[in-house]
């Protein structure tokens, strides 16, 4: 009977473990990695990094003041360490407080157990300091980031990995005017600006007055970081389908967002390995979704019937009931598919361009464009229709 009672309170042990397991892995969920916020309200967060010696942090408070602007403060807690009084100046002055870390690492080099230690010193010292937490905002150092570090900081209860759109590289020791250039030629509606207080930027209290004032000029309100989340679209992010001879570098300077902030969204950890046809997710930009009519879309190299109902918001088995696949695995490059609930824009009248991607022949390409392939060769002086090249580009007669 003791036996039976054992086993039974063991088992009981073991389901209890398990929920408590799937609990935590459920709540646990990782980081959102944040550049910038879409948004057509003329927003803007003025954020500081403050590091060991925080020696412009009062100069920047009585600016910041003056002109009656909050910003948010990403702190170390080695900072903290050296200058206490500062950090209590900050909090006392309203503005938020960030995590940055304590012995300001590269996160893609430690543990998620390293991270937690990392996040859980800084965000006890700063509590014991002004009575705030520097949660949910976190700020990686040197701004590296991949998915295991959004992984760990999220378990660790940070839900926002903040980046950047303008870098003012002011340690680097620029002048007040070369620092207010970059952030007035980049600036737009839902901005994140990096700055520092250390000394190694002492062009940025010279600067910060002058960069107020002309962006309040240009209609520019200064919020919060967690203000500024709060303006975020809900509109979901664009995506983007890989074509040969793309690389991260080429698809991040087409869309305006770093190479660290793809990689990051897309949970990339080797930047030079990505394949013709995968979907990328483009951070901090939108999608106008597809209108409500049915389309088609041509099957290309790299696709997938998972990946194609993805992209149109739909699901496999109704792209499959709506061209009668029996076997979803099977599909082929150039076959041309209903998508339900979608449309596709038709070609415009006039003459238009297309450059020649893996897997294209003119029989697809004349497809989409409904024109014929006779007429394709014709306007592009194509003895052999078998011959295209990727990257070249058609004219597509109307």
């Amino acid at each position: 009977m003791k036996r039976k009672v054992i086993r039974g309170a063991m088992a009981l042990f073991i389901l209890l473990a398990m929920v408590i397991t799937q609990s935590i892995s459920v709540s646990a969920a990782a980081s959102k990695f944040v550049t910038s916020v879409n948004t057509t309200s003329k927003v803007v967060a003025l954020t500081f990094d403050d590091g060991a010696d925080g020696a412009n942090t009062n100069k920047i408070l009585d600016i910041l003041a003056k002109n009656n602007v909050k910003a948010t403060f990403f702190l170390t807690g080695s900072g903290a360490n050296n200058h206490p009084q500062y950090i209590k100046n900050i909090a006392a002055k309203g503005h938020q407080l960030g995590n940055h870390s304590y012995t300001h690492p590269d996160f893609t080099k430690l543990t998620a157990t390293q991270m937690k230690s990392e996040l859980d010193r800084t965000e006890a010292l700063i509590k014991s300091l002004t009575g705030k937490t520097t949660k949910p905002i976190f700020r990686a150092p040197f701004g590296a980031v991949n998915s295991a570090v959004l992984n760990g900081v999220g378990a660790a209860g940070y839900g926002y990995t903040i980046q950047w759109n303008i870098d003012t590289i002011d340690w680097k020791g620029l002048t007040a005017s070369q620092i207010n250039t970059k952030v007035q030629t980049n600036i737009k509606s839902g901005s994140i600006v990096l700055m520092h207080t250390g000394a190694g930027a002492p062009g940025t209290p010279l600067a910060l007055p002058t960069m107020i004032s002309q962006l309040k000029a240009k209609g520019y309100k200064f919020v919060t970081v967690s203000q500024l989340l709060a303006y975020q679209n809900t509109s979901t992010n664009k995506t983007y389908t890989v074509k040969s001879g793309d690389t991260l570098y080429s698809i991040a300077r087409t869309y305006g967002v770093t190479v660290s902030a793809l990689a990051a969204a897309n949970k990339i950890t080797n930047y030079g390995l990505i394949y013709v046809g995968q979907v990328l997710i483009i951070p901090g930009t939108t999608v106008t979704p597809p209108p409500s009519t049915t389309g088609k879309y041509t099957v290309m190299s790299g696709d997938t019937l998972y990946k194609i109902a993805t992209m149109y918001n739909t699901t496999v088995s109704k792209i499959a009931a709506a061209n009668n696949i029996t076997n979803v695995n099977l599909i082929s490059v150039g076959q041309m598919l209903i998508i339900p609930g979608t449309t596709v824009t038709p070609p415009p009248a006039t003459t238009v361009k297309y450059t020649v991607k893996s897997g294209d022949t003119l029989y697809k390409i004349a497809t989409m464009f409904n024109t014929t392939v006779a007429k394709i060769a014709a306007a592009n002086n194509i003895t052999n229709v078998n011959l295209i090249s990727v990257g070249q580009v058609l004219t597509i007669p109307k």
